[in-house]
């Protein structure tokens, strides 16, 4: 009786301790710091090197070239004359008058002026003289182009309203409130409702960056919630997925009612060979394209640091093991970035830089083998060290393929900007609008890749499809970044002007 009850004690005592780390950990992400660049004091984290090395100072460094002057010398310059008034004009002694000397000292200050107004469109009418009866009654000039037929909102508003919702993520009501103190007061329903007739212009460039993300042979991929406040039969709730698959050259955002692994499969289903980084969510290991070997998932490392920083803030008395770890992970970043470095032009440097990164990647799988191998590993341990060792393959792809990345940050930079939509909006009131984002987000996004600026292209767009009748217009070759001319893509592009060096 009293060994049962020590083990029933035992028992407890590890469930309290589960508990107790369980509650840091909750506490830890609703009240603690967001970061994961450091868990604890700089002394308690172990580190290779003998010597400590000293702290970086924040800002301008010394020895350190400083910032250049950037030239505005591109923005149109509105000149201002200032004089002095008249009766400055003279001695304040004698007063006896200045002289004009020749030249002027000239500045310059920056200004922005925005402003709304009216376009009155007056076409003018024509009667014909002729008795030929070829034009019978009067002739009017066209109507002029509208992307909305009918509608009194032209190019510009439906460009700012896009661009501020989709790229800047702010919710249209900031918008409208921001515009009725410069006197535009616009209603936000006939907003909503001009942009469920503007969603249809874009589901032709939607197709065609699917198509060229499909085609690509390297993505990125991860999901975050999306709320969409409709009813659909056979949905529980209104919590949809947003999900993202990241290439070189075209990022592609689907809205999905669910978060299984059909998803990925229609959208990757059809994918003979290529790689897919992702954090280790099942529904990506259950493609079908995965278990038949087409598609090889990568798994991230940034997740698995994260496993031994929640052991760490988590489990106190696993601190310094899982610290220990850590330090492992930052030498395996260091080493593949330092390869890396000299992929292209150093072969030989490469062969010595990557013989690094395979001993480094052979001793933490000696470690956590052994570390297994312990009959009494605590819990904690033998938690997270499972986990390593199930993903052990897809987390070591990117040794024999430096062209892979380590971590799916790639990924989830790309859902940073929904995300803050998401929680300032709150998600989407239907189904055409939850649509409509995920358009809109994969085009800006992808004209982000291409450094191309989205206000350029979006203005040139909508006035192409204004021109066409209110359509998408019938060729996209010359709005695809990978099809359009290099020329175009220059003229468009988001490159800053060359930096004026300061010579002050």
């Amino acid at each position: 009786m009293h060994q049962r009850a020590v083990a029933r004690e035992k028992l407890l005592q590890a469930e309290v301790d589960r508990l107790k780390a369980q509650l840091r950990l909750r506490e830890q992400q609703l009240f603690g710091r967001k970061t994961e660049t450091q868990t604890a004091s700089p002394e308690t984290i172990p580190s290779p090197n003998p010597t400590p090395i000293p702290k970086k100072r924040r800002g301008q460094q010394p020895g350190r070239p400083g910032p250049s002057r950037r030239d505005h010398s591109h923005l149109p310059a509105v000149v201002e004359e200032r004089h002095l008034p008249p009766e400055q004009q003279r001695c304040s002694c004698c007063g006896q008058p200045f002289e004009p000397f020749p030249g002027t000292e000239d500045s310059e200050v920056l200004e922005i002026d925005v402003r709304a107004y009216r376009r009155v469109i007056r076409r003018h009418r024509y009667r014909p003289r002729c008795t030929c009866q070829t034009h019978p009654g009067i002739i009017t000039a066209p109507q002029a182009p509208k992307v909305i037929p009918k509608s009194i909102l032209g190019v510009s508003i439906w460009t700012e309203v896009l661009l501020d919702k989709f790229l800047f993520y702010r919710p249209t009501y900031r918008l409208l409130a921001e515009w009725q103190t410069r006197g535009l007061d616009l209603s936000l329903g006939t907003i909503t409702d001009g942009l469920q007739r503007l969603a249809p212009l874009f589901e032709p460039v939607y197709q065609k960056l699917i198509e060229h993300n499909q085609k690509q042979t390297f993505w990125h991929a991860d999901e975050t919630r999306w709320m969409v406040f409709a009813t659909i039969e056979g949905k529980v709730g209104h919590r949809w997925f947003l999900w993202v698959f990241h290439s070189r050259e075209a990022v592609v955002f689907v809205l999905s009612s669910g978060r299984a692994h059909d998803v990925p499969e229609n959208h990757l289903g059809m994918i003979q060979e290529g790689f897919l980084v992702v954090d280790r969510y099942s529904a990506y290991k259950a493609m079908a394209a995965v278990k038949e070997g087409r598609i090889v998932l990568a798994f991230c490392w940034a997740h698995v640091r994260r496993d031994f920083l929640e052991t760490a803030r988590s489990w106190p008395s696993e601190e310094g093991w899982a610290l220990g770890w850590l330090a492992r992970i930052g030498q395996l970043y260091e080493a593949n970035d330092a390869r890396l470095e000299v992929l292209e032009n150093k072969p030989a440097e490469f062969a010595a830089k990557d013989m690094v990164v395979r001993q480094q990647v052979e001793q933490m799988a000696t470690q956590w083998a052994t570390e297994l191998a312990t009959a009494d590993l605590p819990l904690p341990r033998r938690k997270v060290l499972t986990s390593l060792e199930e993903h052990w393959s897809g987390l070591t792809v990117f040794v024999d393929h430096p062209e892979v990345p380590m971590d799916n940050n790639t990924a989830e930079r790309a859902q940073r900007g929904p995300v803050v939509l998401r929680k300032n909006s709150y998600g989407s009131g239907a189904v055409w609008a939850g649509k409509m984002a995920a358009m809109v987000l994969s085009v800006f996004q992808t004209l982000s890749l291409w450094n191309i600026n989205p206000r350029v292209w979006l203005s040139a767009y909508l006035e192409a499809c204004a021109a066409a009748g209110g359509k998408a217009p019938p060729d996209l070759d010359g709005f695809l970044p990978w099809r359009m001319g290099e020329q175009k893509r220059k003229l468009w592009s988001l490159e800053k002007p060359p930096e004026r060096q300061d010579t002050s």
